[in-house]
């Protein structure tokens, strides 16, 4: 326990303190705090002198809060005497609440133990490194909503160094995350040493090669390189010890029973096949998965028993998604298995792997977590599930009286394009801004208020396929990881005053030399279409009546205020730059290429999905053209299934020559070209005929063309039905699932 410095009655302090509540752009904190109130006066304190017995703190670490290496403002004091920072026992308050009080010449932290103190001190050091001296009086009274405040990091697809994963700790501690989830194993490298098991060190954590690119790009190209690391079980106790002295939880992940063939490939009895393999060299979903036989559990045991030594969380991540069947349904065992069990079909078999395992786990007194799939074929009794294929899992887990952690793709996959600049670098695919990250929250608005207190929080996951070096991690994931932090703290939201914050924050750690992303100030375009004017283009930025700059092939054309609307001047290689500061600006390029639907209107038979709504159906007709390379921003379309109708109705009957259109493709993404595409025109809109039709979708790497061309076609309204691909097959990614399209502008000359 803390060894108190003085115990001294704060009763009467807010009375006394001549306050005002703080606005959140007034004190830089993130996450932002339940209550901070401020004096006029300034705090008589140049230097911070805390005591703190480091024999009765060693099993937590308070004496290695980073506040203590400002050596500048911060000093142990000798003995409590000396000290100016109080620390105070309050049984009362809940584990992580705190009450910071800047006083006029000393400073308390009220709390009920070592995790409060501990999040007081880092409100603190924030305080201190954001707000110089000297320190207003103040009273900050805080906890967070939810006790889960996770973030994750995937090391199997690329490996880490122990300095590297230690400084992502730092980050975690220093914005207040609960939890480190750690993904130690993946068909492309398993990251741990098990004692027992030495081909999981020398096989099983090297991949032969490496994709180059992006898995969409065909043909596939590597590297030809040998890949991999492992961390010894000595390094994953430093790291353990690491993060515990910085309030961070490490949860371990071990995969299973898919996503296993880095592990197959050292001990090939593990898999149904029994054929000698490589651990994976490229990215997605893979058939060799573990079969459950005895000897597979029994590795698997075996490993357990291991790792619970090394982690001392409640929780193991058994993982638990994405396990094809297709090894399962070709498996003699395996469909015997079925019928001798009772089992209705592989999805039953799956259950009784996961039910197993979580049987084994709870004897060891640990409990389990899996994703979302672990519902499939009926929940294990006592798992946790944590929601990433959007929530409804997450919700069903919830109705059935199971612990949730949410981390939906829409929000929390911070492996998604952050930005719509071009230059971003390469990335899986999606696009979560900052502000889209910001707005979560872990509760559903459908769920009822009966099963909110199954949510324990929520989680952002950093998968790293494309994230090969530290640099590229920590700008995928620290200025986002700030808005998840306030999320998920879930107090005093307001994204203004978080924008204010966040660029304080994000100046400073950039100096410190961490790359950070800040995309608050790019230029993300809105369009609107006018019948008879064509196609305009806005940019609503943070300052209003800011002015833009357009330049139009390099000429200046003309300045509008950020809240209004520019219609293009035929087409041509536009620029749009921030008129304050031009030289610094990120200057927005957009090639625009009017034709006759930019003065059409446009409407659809069915919505895209949410997560690539673009700008709706003004994406098919604003006479941009979509990215050729990704799928991410607002000018693709994306369906989740079905079958969209795009409608195009002129002011009066038009001349078309030509329609052209395109479509994304990705099958390993689940992206798959259209089955046919059917031309339709009209003369009131209500009854139309068929005027063309393709079912030969002219296919390049990442896209699909098709174009009619007509000679005497004179039309008000023309309809394109566009068919979707349908089920994906078996044995391709996503198989059994509902394919994906893509559509991008829709050219009428």
């Amino acid at each position: 326990m803390i060894i108190l410095a003085v115990m001294i009655s704060l009763s009467g302090y807010s009375q006394d303190l001549d306050s005002k509540t703080l606005t959140t752009e007034e004190l830089n904190v993130i996450p932002y705090p339940q209550s901070v109130q401020i004096g006029d006066e300034n705090a008589q304190i140049s230097q911070l002198k805390i005591f703190v017995d480091k024999m009765d703190l060693a099993n937590f670490g308070l004496y290695h809060h980073p506040i203590f290496a400002k050596a500048d403002i911060v000093s142990r004091a000798p003995k409590r005497g000396d000290a100016n920072v109080d620390f105070i026992i309050d049984t009362t308050y809940s584990v992580e609440k705190y009450k910071l009080s800047i006083e006029t010449d000393r400073i308390t932290i009220i709390s009920s133990g070592l995790k409060g103190s501990y999040y007081a001190l880092t409100t603190l050091a924030q305080v201190l490194q954001y707000d110089p001296l000297p320190l207003k009086m103040m009273v900050i009274s805080d906890e967070p909503k939810f006790a889960y405040r996770g973030m994750h990091l995937d090391v199997a697809r690329h490996f880490f160094s122990v300095a590297e994963v230690k400084k992502y700790i730092d980050f975690l501690a220093g914005y207040k995350f609960s939890y480190f989830h750690w993904h130690l194993t993946d068909d492309q490298g398993w990251r741990i040493q098990i004692n027992k098991y030495p081909k999981l060190q020398t096989v099983a954590a090297y991949r032969p090669e490496t994709l180059i690119g992006h898995y969409s790009d065909q043909p596939h190209q590597y590297d030809g390189k040998r890949y991999g690391g492992y961390y010894t079980q000595q390094e994953i106790k430093s790291i353990v010890k690491y993060a515990q002295d910085r309030n961070v939880e490490i949860i371990p992940e071990i995969e299973m029973p898919g996503h296993a063939q880095a592990a197959i490939s050292a001990y090939p009895e593990l898999g149904c096949t029994g054929l000698e393999i490589s651990a994976a060299t490229t990215w997605g979903v893979f058939d060799d998965v573990f079969c459950p036989k005895e000897t597979t559990f029994k590795f698997l045991q075996d490993v357990i028993d291991e790792v619970i030594v090394l982690f001392p969380s409640k929780y193991i991540h058994i993982g638990g998604d994405e396990c094809p069947k297709t090894a399962w349904k070709n498996s003699a065992f395996c469909q015997e298995l079925i019928q001798s069990k009772g089992l209705k079909d592989e999805e039953g078999l799956q259950s009784y792997f996961i039910q197993r395992i979580e049987k084994y786990i709870n004897s060891k007194g640990k409990k389990i977590i899996g994703w979302d799939e672990i519902l499939e074929g009926g929940l294990a009794p006592n798992a946790t599930v944590m929601s990433w294929r959007g929530v409804q899992g997450g919700i069903e887990a919830a109705k059935q009286h199971h612990d949730v952690i949410m981390t939906p793709g829409t929000h929390c996959y911070f492996d998604h394009y952050q930005s719509l600049r071009d230059d971003e670098p390469i990335a899986i695919g999606g696009y979560t801004p900052i502000e889209k990250v910001y707005e979560f929250n872990p509760i559903p608005n459908k769920l009822s208020e009966e099963f909110h207190k199954y949510i324990l929080g929520g989680q952002a996951n950093l998968w790293t396929e494309y994230i090969t070096d530290f640099d590229h991690l920590t700008y995928m994931a620290f200025a986002r990881g700030m808005a998840m932090s306030e999320a998920l703290w879930g107090s005093n939201r307001d994204y203004s005053g978080f924008t204010k914050r966040f660029g304080v924050h994000q100046r400073l750690l950039t100096a410190s030399g961490l790359r950070v992303a800040n995309h608050l100030n790019d230029l993300n375009p809105l369009y609107k279409i006018e019948s008879s004017k064509g196609s305009s283009i806005g940019f609503p930025i943070n300052e209003s009546n800011e002015s833009i700059i357009i330049f139009k092939d390099g000429e200046r054309v003309s300045e509008v205020v950020s809240d209004q609307y520019y219609f293009f001047e035929g087409s041509g290689d536009y620029s749009f730059v921030v008129a304050k500061d031009v030289a610094e600006a990120y200057r927005k390029k957009i090639s625009y290429k009017a034709h006759k639907a930019t003065k059409a209107k446009a409407s659809l038979s069915i919505a895209s999905s949410s997560t690539y709504s673009g700008y709706g159906a003004v994406s098919l007709h604003n006479g941009v053209l979509a990215n050729d390379d990704k799928f991410s921003g607002k000018e693709w379309l994306g369906f989740d299934g079905g079958s969209p109708s795009v409608v195009l109705a002129f002011d009066q009957p038009t001349i078309i020559s030509s329609i052209r259109t395109r479509f994304f493709k990705s099958e390993g993404q689940w992206i798959y070209l259209p089955k046919s595409v059917k031309i339709y025109a009209s003369a009131d809109g209500k009854v139309y005929k068929e005027v063309a039709s393709t079912t030969e979708i002219a296919s390049i790497t990442k896209t699909g063309n098709v174009a009619f061309n007509f000679q005497n076609l004179t039309t008000k309204y023309l309809k394109l039905a566009i068919e979707n691909f349908g089920v994906i097959p078996s044995g391709a990614q996503g198989e059994g699932h509902g394919a994906w399209l893509f559509v991008d502008e829709i050219v009428v000359e």
